[in-house]
């Protein structure tokens, strides 16, 4: 058509994955579907935008069921070839990234120095997320290295609500590096919350907080209880936070969005409706 030059093939995957790797909690079918018409060349698509579904199930930590539990694909258990680690079973897994299933599933041998406190931290978690996750998941990663020894804890909750046209995931992750003979060291933590709001508009909220706190490293099950005591109140804080801010918004922010009375700067009498100018022209000839 006149006017309008072809892009690349090299164009059309980049703006593809860039769709891909934004796409809202619970929406990748939708956009990956959107996206395949739009490029209408699956050979190219699947061989372009692989790497973007396999960055988006890792940044949004997607939830996958090993056996009769259910864990976390992340850049933590990431084994390359597209296979996983679920730590709490010591399986390794296939994962499909776009059926989001697992498959092909082997032990593996764990970090026999980590592992006694990632077992630890894994037991205390997994009470914190009953008490406050409804529908959470958590997947807790430990290594060693020379002398010290590192934990990754991750969370994952969401609600998808497309009936109601909303959709929301909660995600934080924490992590420490120490040594067994104790001493102080420091957890860091970051959460990140998602919404998308699409009935009659299309509002999304992406918020996203870093954190940083000293605890005590003592024997493993203390250790645990600490961090996990730590997680509770930063992530406890941080939803207040989020709460209030709502509550601030709805009263100046998104008041601003539209103006509280029309240029004329007074309110409508519908009583008189057809004085003005506008109805007189809904009246018509």
């Amino acid at each position: 058509m006149a006017g309008y030059e072809e892009i690349s093939d090299q164009e059309k995957v980049r703006i593809a994955k860039d769709f891909i790797v934004h796409a809202p909690p619970g929406e990748f079918n939708e956009v990956f579907n959107d996206v395949r018409i739009l490029v209408n060349d699956d050979k190219l698509l699947k061989e372009g935008a692989a790497p973007a579904f396999i960055q988006y199930n890792k940044d949004q930590f997607t939830t996958v069921k090993v056996g009769e539990q259910q864990t976390l694909v992340t850049e933590f258990g990431d084994l390359g070839n597209n296979r996983f680690l679920d730590p709490s079973s010591k399986q390794s897994f296939k994962f499909d990234h776009l059926r989001k299933e697992a498959s092909e599933f082997s032990e593996v041998d764990s970090d026999s120095r980590a592992e006694p406190w990632r077992l630890a931290l894994d037991e205390a978690l997994a009470k914190y997320r009953d008490d406050y996750y409804k529908n959470g998941v958590t997947a807790v990663y430990g290594k060693s290295s020379g002398d010290s020894i590192t934990l990754v804890a991750c969370i994952e909750d969401h609600k998808f609500e497309p009936n109601n046209y909303w959709n929301g995931r909660w995600r934080s992750q924490w992590s420490i590096t120490f040594q067994p003979s104790g001493g102080n060291t420091e957890a860091r933590g970051n959460f990140k919350v998602q919404v998308h709001y699409y009935e009659d508009g299309n509002v999304q909220l992406v918020s996203h907080k870093d954190v940083k706190e000293q605890i005590n490293v003592t024997n493993e099950e203390d250790t645990a209880n600490s961090l996990v005591k730590v997680i509770g109140e930063q992530e406890g804080s941080y939803q207040t936070s989020l709460t209030e801010d709502y509550g601030t918004m709805s009263k100046t922010t998104f008041k601003a969005l539209r103006r509280q009375l029309p240029l004329t700067r007074t309110k409508i009498d519908w009583n008189k409706i057809a004085s003005y100018k506008v109805g007189q022209e809904l009246k018509g000839d």
